[in-house]
């Protein structure tokens, strides 16, 4: 189980965002790398607690229940549903969204468990620190091999 609050981990993932470049392609989904990066960056304001996303229907319905997929060896699959308000459609600037979002991850890394939200995740609910930690390297990782990294 991969692990944010792993300072090689971490850093790690940072590499893999600061190979990607503004024409790194997408293999799957509707996102560009800019847009891509903007949504990994609200997912990591999210497990911060920066943002707030009311929980989803569906996740009030199963999430509970899928919470084992935080901390699982297993990748994510393509073209999951996303919430409505990670759904990046405008234009993003890339240089903007990688800073962004390398800062977020820091910030998460650096801050440990005491910094993690207490606000339940808008599809799993209730998580502890670990399962945001790990659910968020998933995400990370999952929309870095989208495009390539």
């Amino acid at each position: 189980m991969n692990s944010l609050f792993d300072p090689k981990t971490s850093q790690e993932i940072i590499q893999r965002i600061n190979n990607l470049t503004v024409s790194s392609s997408r293999q799957w989904g509707k996102m560009d790398v800019a847009q891509m990066l903007a949504h990994c960056a609200f997912g990591m304001e999210t497990a911060l607690g920066d943002r707030n996303p009311p929980r989803t229907f569906l996740g009030k319905l199963v999430g509970r229940l899928m919470q084992g997929e935080l901390t699982n060896d297993k990748l994510m699959g393509k073209n999951l549903p996303t919430h409505p308000q990670y759904i990046m459609v405008d234009s993003k600037d890339f240089e903007r969204e990688k800073s962004r979002l390398i800062s977020t991850i820091a910030r998460f890394s650096e801050g440990g468990e005491s910094k993690v939200t207490q606000n339940p995740h808008p599809f799993f609910g209730n998580i502890t620190p670990i399962q945001w930690s790990s659910g968020s390297w998933k995400h990370l990782d999952h929309h870095i091999r989208q495009f390539g990294g």
